[in-house]
């Protein structure tokens, strides 16, 4: 099943000459984490914001399962889940009272809440002003928060920005576990650590446009040396020779490498989905 549909998708903000998003089409499947990957200012705030239906007067069409968002209504919110890129909490109650308020906006029935702080790792600071809380923790926050509800699709914005390595693979994990659950993760981001650790899917977002759009391992095959490096013990010490992959059964310097030394380890020369975005955009990721 399709959740997103999205067709020649086109918006100029007011007062603004260029485009911030020029004829974008992609669609997100069911059960699918799909990444949306690209520098600041590329358009991936905006597409996000029209998909969740922040901003209207988009030219093309959008729709989430099989309606324009803007003609959802307030159903719509009870059925999608948002963590934004920056924490909008209230600094002035606790974490466990801000999931409190924001529960209190929808109609069905919500998650546990101390359920939640114990799946971001918070549960020890439920009764700490948020107004302490570390960029990390409050992005921690804003990631519960948007569980609250039990929603179908999330839209997720830097979802690990400000967080140590620990916390980090924490929210990985959760986002995995909802991908099982037969969620859909709309996430946007321009770490392509992430987005190749955890997405189906990614898009590379350049200057409003969509530059390509696949698998990352499509991706980074698709760009990659087809080469081996193998790294043998020799003369006492560790050293590296590159064999081509392609007929690399049949070549005799590497057999006989094989057989007359040590083999430490074997390396395909795989692109980094980084380096693929440098070679499609002809930019870094900035």
């Amino acid at each position: 099943m399709t959740v997103i549909e999205v067709d020649g998708l086109t918006f100029t903000y007011p007062k603004s000459v260029d485009p911030a998003v020029r004829g974008m089409s992609f669609s997100v499947a069911e059960g699918e984490i799909f990444g949306f990957l690209g520098p600041s200012g590329a358009g991936k705030s905006t597409t996000q914001k029209i998909l969740i239906g922040l901003l209207t007067g988009s030219g093309g069409s959008v729709s989430v399962w099989g309606r324009p968002p803007a003609t959802w209504g307030s159903d719509y919110y009870q059925r999608i889940g948002v963590s934004f890129e920056l924490p909008n909490h209230y600094q002035k109650l606790t974490a466990m009272e801000n999931l409190r308020f924001f529960a209190s906006l929808y109609r069905g029935p919500h998650a546990d809440l101390m359920g939640l702080l114990e799946r971001v790792g918070l549960q020890d600071d439920a009764d700490t002003l948020v107004g302490k809380f570390s960029k990390g923790m409050q992005m921690r926050l804003i990631f519960a928060r948007a569980l609250l509800n039990r929603p179908e699709l999330l839209f997720l914005d830097e979802p690990t920005s400000g967080m140590d390595p620990g916390n980090a693979r924490r929210i990985k994990d959760t986002i995995r576990e909802l991908r099982a659950e037969g969620r859909t993760v709309f996430l946007t981001t321009h770490d392509m650590a992430t987005a190749d650790e955890l997405c189906d899917r990614v898009a590379f977002v350049d200057d409003g446009r969509i530059a390509a759009l696949d698998t990352p391992a499509e991706l980074k095959v698709s760009r990659s040396r087809r080469m081996v490096k193998v790294t043998y013990r020799a003369d006492g010490g560790l050293r590296t020779k590159d064999f081509p992959l392609d007929g690399l059964a049949d070549d005799e310097t590497f057999r006989a490498l094989a057989r007359e030394h040590p083999v430490e380890a074997m390396h395909s020369q795989e692109a980094a989905l980084e380096d693929v975005f440098i070679d499609v955009t002809g930019r870094a990721l900035t």
